[in-house]
């Protein structure tokens, strides 16, 4: 058997155990990707990322870029141009959540501690292809990937397989390892006998040296973010207390901004999330705990706020036996008046949702409970889109529809910006101007 027919008997292979995997077949062609072509998109109507949709716009796409956004018969189109007439749908940014996890599967698949401990890197990373492929085909284009949760650096690897083309998937800014204050994540030494190694979700350092040191040895393995867990559960009785000093978190901060890297911090008490907001971090993630002072703490340092709320959801059902549509558990009560409280404090909230947590592909969930909570389709949409581009700092490159961006396109059945549940419906993906789902 030749080399070219076993890499095409292994595509079959992978095509039965991985269906979402559609470039496999790129394998038998040097891993190239498809050609860029010049496309004409004609939906009902346009939402470019701000402002009200536009009926009867149209986009032109040629180079991976978009050429031009504007009312259809004052566009100039190529001969040669594709056209894709997309009646009752509404052309979107690519989706952007902030907050993913795509080396976890569902809890209620396989606890996270079974995740971290039993399952080799190897396949975790085989099922992060899925996950990143059924991440594109629902629209979201655009993921920061906040840890690998004891995967090692193999989020640096599926970034590089989605950039070469090997796989589909999103854009990824990964934050590698993340970093936990000694003996303080899981999985939690208690719950085991105390000879035992146990492989950690996150890398745990004591002190300013090797919080600097464990900065730059991420950065230098691929990390694009920091993470950091500014608390987690080391009370006595399982309770989320605060982890590192003030002085190791500034110089975490300091030692991030200064490599040109943003820091993430997970925080669900209000003492984590106002020592992460003094020492600079650039978003807080969950923030169930947070008052009214820290929120204010916070718009006015400009840390930006990501609730993920479907988290919240998916672990009540899991654990709480909550139902879909009954009333909120405790935890979801809190992740709602932390949402209404750095609502009213005027902190920039973003789409991140903890996905992994919960199935790879629903991440529109995220988009649902912002609207739920209060935000209007269209404050929703730009949490997803250009708010989420500008905490990138990606603005101006990701999250809208403008001349000389990426062609990063979603069509979408119904008007998302009047019914959010729209974000469900996706019908056309394109991803830097290849298109991965289509009519």
């Amino acid at each position: 058997m030749t080399f070219q027919s076993k890499l095409r008997h292994f595509c079959a292979l992978a095509a039965l155990a991985l269906p979402a995997l559609l470039q496999c077949a790129w394998a038998a062609a040097a891993i190239a990707p498809p050609a860029l072509r010049t496309m004409l998109l004609t939906p009902e109507r346009v939402w470019t990322g701000e402002g009200e949709a536009h009926k009867g716009w149209a986009v032109l796409v040629a180079d991976g870029r978009i050429q031009a956004a504007g009312p259809a018969a004052q566009l100039s189109v190529p001969a040669d141009a594709e056209r894709i007439a997309l009646p009752g749908k509404t052309l979107i940014p690519g989706l952007i959540d902030l907050h993913s996890h795509v080396l976890l599967h569902p809890y209620n698949e396989t606890s996270w501690d079974d995740q971290v401990m039993k399952e080799s890197v190897e396949y975790r990373t085989i099922l992060a292809t899925r996950h990143a492929a059924a991440t594109l085909q629902a629209g979201f284009t655009t993921l920061r990937d906040l840890g690998s949760e004891g995967a090692l650096y193999a989020d640096v690897a599926v970034k590089k397989a989605i950039e070469d083309g090997v796989i589909p998937g999103p854009r990824l800014y990964v934050a590698t390892l993340a970093l936990a204050a000694s003996h303080s994540y899981g999985p939690a030494a208690r719950s085991f006998r105390p000879d035992m190694e146990l492989p950690q979700g996150a890398q745990e350092v004591t002190g300013v040296d090797a919080v600097i040191k464990a900065v730059r040895e991420q950065s230098s393995h691929g990390a694009d973010w920091i993470k950091v867990y500014a608390d987690y559960r080391t009370g006595p009785d399982g309770s989320s207390n605060a982890t590192f000093t003030q002085e190791e978190l500034n110089a975490l901060v300091q030692a991030a901004h200064t490599s040109g890297r943003r820091v993430a911090a997970h925080a669900g008490t209000d003492e984590g999330m106002r020592r992460a907001t003094l020492a600079g971090v650039d978003t807080i993630e969950h923030g169930s705990g947070g008052t009214e002072a820290t929120f204010r703490l916070m718009a006015e340092r400009k840390v930006a706020f990501l609730p993920t709320l479907t988290a919240s959801e998916a672990m009540s059902e899991y654990f709480q036996k909550h139902v879909r549509g009954a009333a909120p558990t405790p935890a979801m009560q809190a992740a709602a008046r932390a949402f209404q409280l750095a609502r009213r404090a005027g902190v920039v909230i973003g789409n991140g949702s903890d996905v992994g947590v919960f199935a790879h592909g629903t991440n529109a969930r995220e988009l649902e409970w912002l609207v739920r909570l209060g935000m209007t389709p269209v404050e929703a949409l730009r949490a997803a889109t250009t708010v989420a581009a500008a905490i990138l700092g990606k603005d101006g490159e990701l999250g809208a529809i403008r001349p000389g961006m990426p062609a990063d396109l979603v069509a979408l059945e119904g008007d998302p910006t009047a019914d959010i549940a729209a974000v469900r419906r996706p019908v056309l993906v394109m991803k830097g101007g290849v298109l991965y789902r289509r009519p």
